[in-house]
């Protein structure tokens, strides 16, 4: 009988291979398994094989993006954690991202280490205390933006 503990499986979901791989060698450092693919439209496919305990997903990819994939993890009602990595860097997407279903969202360069503390954050967590922190990220992004909004307004020439 094996008494070794099952590692937790990450999909990581990134088209550019030199991220890939720093992702990949600094997780399975820590004692993750990892699994890579290279757009959307494979994650969608791994998803139901490799079963991931959590995913670090980027979403701007083709064929299928990122956006995809959250679209169809909600449609599928899947639970699965989804850490947003990626360039994208306005906070309007930052919240579109969260309302899409990402419980954290790290813009890239983000240092490997930041990483794999928030998988080890994410993975802590249960359900509902994700569900929490998903609803925390989007009020701080609303908030920051209402108050870049009211700055903006009271900039201009009246």
């Amino acid at each position: 009988m094996n008494n070794t503990p099952e590692k937790q499986r990450i999909l990581i979901v990134e088209d550019e291979d030199a991220i890939q791989q720093v992702f990949s060698f600094f997780l399975e450092h820590n004692g993750f398994e990892t699994h890579s693919v290279f757009n959307g439209q494979d994650a969608i496919a791994a998803i139901p094989v490799y079963k991931p305990h959590l995913i670090i997903l980027d979403l701007v990819m083709r064929p299928v993006s990122g956006w995809d994939v959250l679209h169809w993890l909600r449609e599928h009602q899947q639970r699965i954690p989804v850490l947003v990595s990626s360039a994208l860097v306005h906070l309007t997407e930052q919240v579109q991202g969260f309302e899409e279903g990402a419980i954290e969202y790290i813009t890239k360069p983000a240092q490997p280490s930041v990483i794999v503390e928030r998988v080890r954050t994410l993975l802590s967590l249960n359900h509902e205390q994700r569900l929490m922190l998903q609803h925390q990220r989007i009020d701080e992004r609303k908030r920051t933006l209402e108050r870049i909004q009211t700055s903006q307004q009271n900039e201009l020439p009246h």
